[in-house]
């Protein structure tokens, strides 16, 4: 555990050193070689249970995947992030390499965690760095009211889950996770229970986030660097599912009856969402909203609760991570070059930019789940448990997979096809460091087709 926490703590020091024209290069190779270090915990996942464990931190089939993720994509968001920042003084350079740093150390430390509060805690401090970045480095002067908007809906989600973890530590006698699974089964039957249960999963519903608490998350994302989108929603997000599935562990036998209301509003978000989509007229909300609508299926294989519906919400998770960044970083070289966000007036840039189309059709296909590829894997395994449970589902799911593929198509159609519009008449070529950038994000997508165990957690 250590060998990857200390090194990505020594990165700070060496962002705040270095001297100012091997800023970008260090830092980007330094956490480069932290991500590539950080595969090695993926060795043990053919064995079940705890491994890398020591007194706080630990990984486990489920952590792992998304521990990996992490520090995979702290070099992207560098090189995703070195253009725009260009023009800034050198210390707002460097503060900025700082906080994604900093969200990489929060995040490590979040997902190895071992007791449920140190795992509060960093889901806790993981907001503050984020916070920052959407008010600091964000386009547009809406980023306050959306920093506003992301701080409060986590913090007024989050805050009786401390409370249930109180209370939870005060009952069991301990809020280790090694410890917890075997520990007596509750009897929750009163209706000061049925609270404590909703207190468990509410900060992570919003955090998720479910349909109806989801509003922060378009604005955020939007208002955000493109930094600040990628790790929103390729990792933040996850953090919701990661701390449900830990969680579920303990909520028995209540989740049967109560968790019914939040399934539906899952695959109603799932058409909703979907539908917002279709028409969207920015190009980054379009986005946002669909991470909605991909989380929803997520919620719905967690609240069910079978190892095939764990299994598609963890497949889905960590390939929609790569599917949505691999997205935001395409608007972001678009947003480069033509500096508007609107959808009409960015269009026909097949012309102009033919092998970034490639790049485009490939994260189009990909977010829409095309059979290869993990998406449609997790997408499907989700689809099958629920159905299983209930085959009223279908018609939600189903549906809602239809309008991914709509939207997904008329994202790639609207901005690529067509004739180039009169008023683009200089644009910068695409660089290498956007091609290194978008294949870093789908070659991994690609290749998880060959060792998809690597991701699927227990079920293994």
């Amino acid at each position: 555990m250590l060998k990857i926490l200390i090194p990505t703590l020594m990165l700070v020091p060496t962002i705040w050193f270095s001297p100012a024209k091997w800023l970008w290069p260090s830092s980007l190779l330094h956490s480069l070689v932290i991500a590539l270090a950080s595969l090695t915990w993926l060795k043990n996942l053919s064995e079940t249970g705890w491994s890398s464990l020591n007194l706080y931190m630990a990984t486990d089939p489920l952590s792992t995947p998304l521990l990996v993720l992490t520090c995979w994509l702290l070099p992207l968001m560098i090189l995703a992030s070195q253009n725009h920042t260009a023009l800034e003084p050198i210390n707002r350079q460097r503060m900025y390499i700082t906080l994604l740093t900093s969200l990489q150390i929060f995040l490590i430390l979040a997902f190895s965690a071992t007791e449920i509060i140190m795992f509060y805690v960093m889901f806790e401090a993981t907001l503050i760095p984020t916070l920052i970045l959407i008010t600091r480095w964000g386009n547009q002067t809406e980023r306050l009211n959306a920093g506003t908007y992301f701080l409060f809906y986590t913090l007024a989600g989050s805050l009786p889950l401390l409370v249930a973890l109180l209370l939870l530590q005060n009952n069991t006698g301990t809020l280790s996770m090694l410890t917890l699974q075997y520990s007596d089964p509750m009897l929750l039957s009163t209706y000061a229970d049925k609270l404590w249960w909703a207190g468990c999963l509410l900060a992570f519903l919003v955090k998720m986030p479910l349909y109806g608490v989801h509003l922060w998350l378009p604005k955020a994302h939007v208002e955000a660097p493109v930094a600040g989108s990628m790790i929103l929603a390729a990792v933040l997000l996850k953090l919701g599912g990661y701390g449900m599935m830990r969680m579920m562990v303990m909520l028995e036998p209540l989740t049967k009856e109560l968790s019914y209301p939040f399934l539906i509003f899952a695959l109603w978000g799932v058409i909703m969402t979907g539908s917002i989509c279709l028409r969207q007229t920015d190009l980054k909300s379009l986005i946002a909203y669909s991470s909605v609508s991909h989380m929803g299926l997520v919620v719905g294989g967690i609240l069910i609760q079978t190892p095939w519906g764990f299994t598609g919400a963890l497949i889905l998770m960590i390939a929609h991570g790569l599917t949505s960044s691999a997205l935001f970083c395409l608007a972001n070289t678009n947003y480069e070059r033509t500096h508007s966000r609107t959808m009409v007036l960015a269009r026909g840039l097949q012309m102009a930019l033919p092998l970034m189309t490639t790049w485009w059709f490939i994260a189009s296909l990909a977010n829409l789940a095309l059979p290869p590829l993990p998406n449609l894997m997790g997408e499907l395994m989700i689809i099958t448990s629920l159905f299983n449970w209930s085959w009223w589902t279908l018609a939600l799911t189903g549906a809602g997979t239809l309008i991914t593929a709509g939207y997904s198509l008329y994202m790639f159609l609207m901005t690529q096809r067509g004739p180039l519009p009169a008023h683009i008449i200089a644009l910068d070529p695409s660089h290498s460091r956007e091609h290194l950038l978008m294949a870093l994000h789908l070659l991994p997508l690609i290749l998880l087709i060959l060792k998809p165990e690597l991701i699927w957690g227990w079920a293994a």
